[in-house]
């Protein structure tokens, strides 16, 4: 069984993205400016991956390679005459098409032949034992669901209990999207090549990459002197949104934010938003709630300012505020619509959550100082589709919600993508399956309006909170696991994970921390 758990050197990892579709033009621009040959970057890929199959699997000695009729192929046959060379045994099933292959991939084809390989058709009987499988059966190019004889060679590896190593990218995964429209390769590694791909870290990815890796094929110097469009943020740039504060700093500083929301029933959801942008560095955090919930709120956060929502007290609040949260518990009734009536005229930085999504989707505005936080279900329902259009294509998914609503918006999901209207887009990859439960993401709105009044500016905090929500629930799924993990809990992590300057303590006294 593969173990989809995702596992990475951020560090070996590049924070620049490239557009699938843009890859095969600067592969070619990247080797003819250094005075490379298309192939001999496809040898330089193949020994790539062969080195990361042998040092994940040493005692691997049976091999079974598919190779496609692309590039992604011609990586396979690289890899079955690396292995033969090294002394293993390999067997190689590679798919039939009357067009020719590519002039690099045939030249691999050739040279694993006069190696003395053997190519079997893809509906040869396996070996009974294999220890390894390959995976060069589709690459990039990929914008459909895969068909016989692809899919039935995918369906029968994912069921093999051979581990499998995956060339570039899963065969079966949208290099762009991450959408998985048929079989996919559920991969135990993936060896990415060049240039990172949206789709090795959004949408479904995390159930069939396994643990990625990635190598620039020496193109590095050329790939530095490039501008991509959109970005990866994970827990290794934290310092740059969190520097440490002045010594002289006070709560003045350091932003007064205001929160409204937690209609009858709903105190939690507004209560957690409060203590998280307290925990995300928040000056002064006033909320604007019913009256029963005041009571509640104040007992078990005491540091929070919290007033009845009323005319009054909504108006003299949002004169004093830096930013303002509106949404989490907020309800869809008269009582919520008035309050995001007023807010909405709000000049300052705002973000919206929850139910004023809800209402927003019912009557639809533009504003440009405004951060939208939407679960796929909620970005549906403010573009007025269906939740599987929205997981399609992510990143399109953003793009369009910030052509029609302006400011910000943040898609939340595994692969959390962050849009502006200036362009800048992000995609999160911080965060796991534990976070998979009720309120987290009123924590993550609390965590993104603290930052405003820090000095970030909405993208910036849109950015800066989804990656410090994530590695709050990393540090927590690495000392108890995914299972189980409250809302609540991220807590004393985000404390720390917000102060980066500060020398990480040991799990033992975390732990203890974190239990109490």
């Amino acid at each position: 069984m593969t173990d989809h758990t995702v596992k990475r050197n951020p560090a070996s990892i590049p924070h620049s993205i490239w557009p699938a579709d843009a890859l095969r033009q600067a592969e070619k621009e990247a080797a003819d400016t250094l005075g490379i040959t298309l192939y001999e970057l496809m040898q330089r890929a193949g020994e790539a991956a062969f080195r990361v199959a042998r040092d994940a699997y040493p005692d691997a000695q049976r091999w079974l390679i598919l190779c496609g009729h692309g590039n992604n192929g011609g990586d396979g046959y690289v890899v079955a005459r690396l292995a033969v060379a090294a002394g293993l045994q390999v067997t190689l099933l590679a798919l039939e098409s009357e067009k020719p292959l590519p002039e690099e991939a045939q030249a691999a084809r050739d040279a694993w032949l006069n190696a003395g390989g053997e190519i079997h058709s893809p509906g040869s009987v396996w070996p009974e034992e294999v220890d390894l499988i390959i995976d060069g059966l589709l690459g990039t190019g990929l914008q459909n669901a895969p068909r016989d004889p692809v899919a039935a060679l995918i369906a029968r590896a994912n069921q093999h209990p051979a581990p499998i190593v995956a060339l570039d990218i899963p065969s079966g995964l949208i290099a762009q999207t991450g959408a998985t429209p048929g079989e996919a390769i559920a991969a135990a590694h993936t060896v990415t090549f060049i240039a990172l791909k949206p789709g090795l870290i959004t949408g479904k990815a995390r159930d069939f990459v396994g643990k990625l890796h990635y190598d620039a094929l020496g193109l590095e110097s050329w790939l530095a002197g490039q501008e991509t469009v959109i970005s990866r943020f994970d827990a290794s740039q934290l310092a740059q949104w969190f520097p440490p504060r002045r010594p002289t700093s006070h709560k003045g500083d350091n932003g007064k934010l205001v929160i409204i929301g937690g209609d009858h029933g709903t105190a939690g959801a507004i209560r957690m938003t409060g203590e998280a942008a307290l925990r995300a560095g928040a000056g002064l955090v006033r909320v604007l709630t019913r009256i029963e919930n005041i009571g509640p709120i104040i007992t078990a956060r005491p540091e929070l300012m919290v007033h009845e929502l009323t005319p009054e007290t909504l108006e003299e609040s949002l004169n004093w505020a830096d930013a303002v949260v509106i949404g989490p518990g907020l309800g869809q009734g008269s009582w919520g619509k008035q309050a995001l009536q007023k807010v909405e005229n709000f000049r300052k930085p705002m973000l919206w959550d929850a139910d004023a999504l809800n209402l927003l989707a019912f009557n639809p505005d533009k504003r440009h100082n405004r951060i939208l936080t939407p679960h796929p279900g909620e970005a549906a329902r403010l573009l007025n589709c269906s939740v599987a259009e929205i997981e399609k294509d992510r990143l399109l998914s953003a793009q369009r919600l910030v052509k029609r609503y302006g400011g910000v918006v943040v898609l939340k999901g595994a692969g959390t993508v962050v849009a502006s209207e200036s362009g800048a887009t992000g995609i999160v990859d911080a965060g796991n399956a534990g976070m998979g439960s009720g309120g987290m993401g009123d924590v993550l709105s609390g965590i993104i309006g603290a930052l405003p009044g820090q000095n970030l500016n909405l993208y910036d905090a849109a950015c800066a909170g989804c990656a410090a929500h994530g590695a709050a629930a990393d540090r927590l799924a690495a000392l108890y696991g995914t299972r189980g993990m409250l809302a609540t809990d991220l807590f004393d992590a985000l404390r720390r994970v917000v102060n980066p300057d500060v020398v990480d303590v040991d799990d033992d006294k975390q732990s203890d921390s974190l239990s109490r």
